[in-house]
């Protein structure tokens, strides 16, 4: 049967891909701080090169300052801001870009090395190339967000425009996961079961909807509209969705408007997601094919339980969301963002380990030697 443990060559490249996971975990993370802290307005320009370094001198401090005080958010919402407030909402914004940067340089420079080394195999390459270039462009995304909110009425960035940044940092966790599972899963550790693995890939799909309205959630601070459960302010089907204040919408558009529309639906997702996955777990538990996948499928369920519980917290406690501070609220909506991560990535690591189908087939250059080949679909 074919080997496929690790060779010694390709243990840098499994380890480098690993920290990249880590990097943007810490990146999402240092936004999520960026943004319950109120910081993603505070720097109004976008310098790739020199951006990397802040504001050097009273001077320049003060000049970042008053750019700062051109836009809605400091005219409406922070008018009573003085320099030294300005400093902390900018150092985390600060942090959150050249966290960024880092993470370019950690993988360009290891790229180069392990490429003139022949660490990589060739179909690596290309997809390795795009990985790079979809960081670059988280960048971008980044920025076009934040320029949503540079303006003299929006006192945020738009919910839309966060959640494509959002989803977008998602996918690039995904994909560098999926690669370091490449080189770290071995063959006998794979499982063969299409129906269990089909199962999977729904639960994901649903999770990514889930995934953009908790990005609404966030960019409207839905949660503070009805802090409330398990009614949403008294009503399990909250009256009139598509209205609040002055502003109207049609059904379909107020579900990406309207902060009880969207309470309503990222709720009952949950519920639906935690029930789904209660069902898949106990079709998992009867396929024992191998000790990593035992291993692992217990896992998205009990991350799919804190992650009820922390968003049940987060709602409740939104009413204690302080401005430029760190408290109850804030700690259950970092650690609600932070397991939707680690869910979402069980998740991918379980549909890479289940497989559809396995072909036996002998070698042509080893006829003694029976190869063993596993297909995702």
């Amino acid at each position: 049967m074919k080997n496929n443990t690790l060779p010694r060559n390709s243990k840098p490249v499994a380890i480098w891909l690993l920290v990249g996971v880590g990097m943007i975990i810490v990146q999402i993370i240092l936004g999520g701080i960026t943004r319950l802290t109120g910081s993603g307005l505070s720097i109004t320009e976008w310098k790739p090169i020199m951006g990397a370094l802040p504001p050097m001198g009273e001077q320049a401090w003060q000049i970042a300052f008053e750019k700062y005080q051109e836009i809605a958010q400091f005219k409406k919402l922070n008018s009573h801001f003085t320099v030294s407030d300005f400093k902390f909402i900018y150092f985390w914004e600060w942090f959150h870009r050249l966290w960024g940067r880092l993470l370019g340089v950690v993988f360009f420079i290891p790229f180069l090395v392990f490429w003139k080394q022949g660490r990589f195999k060739k179909d690596m390459v290309v997809p390795l190339i795009v990985l790079f270039v979809l960081g670059g462009l988280q960048g971008l995304i980044g920025w076009i967000m934040v320029m949503s909110g540079l303006n003299d009425e929006s006192l945020y960035v738009s919910h839309f425009r966060l959640a494509i940044h959002f989803m977008a940092a998602m996918v690039l966790l995904v994909y560098n996961f999926w690669f370091a599972l490449k080189l770290l899963v071995p063959e006998k550790a794979l499982v063969v079961d299409a129906s269990l693995k089909k199962f999977a890939w729904v639960i994901i799909a649903l999770l990514t909807v889930q995934l953009v309205y908790g990005a609404f959630m966030a960019g409207l601070k839905a949660g503070a509209f009805a802090p409330t459960w398990p009614s949403i302010n008294g009503q399990m089907l909250p009256e009139n969705m598509t209205t609040l204040g002055e502003r109207q919408w049609s059904f379909f558009s107020a579900l990406g408007n309207h902060p009880i529309a969207i309470h309503f639906v990222h709720r009952n997702m949950a519920y639906l997601l935690t029930v789904l996955m209660i069902v898949w777990t106990m079709k998992a538990v009867q396929n024992t094919g191998s000790t990593l996948f035992n291993r692992i499928k217990f896992l998205p369920l009990a991350l799919v339980l804190v992650q009820v519980f922390l968003g049940i917290f987060s709602v409740l406690t939104s009413p204690k969301a302080v401005k430029q501070a760190w408290g109850v609220f804030e700690w259950n909506a970092q650690l609600h963002q932070i397991v939707a991560m680690l869910l979402l990535l069980s998740l991918v690591a379980v549909v890479y380990v289940l497989r559809s189908k396995r072909t036996v087939a002998v070698s042509a250059e080893k006829p003694e030697e029976i190869v063993v080949q596993y297909q995702h679909q």
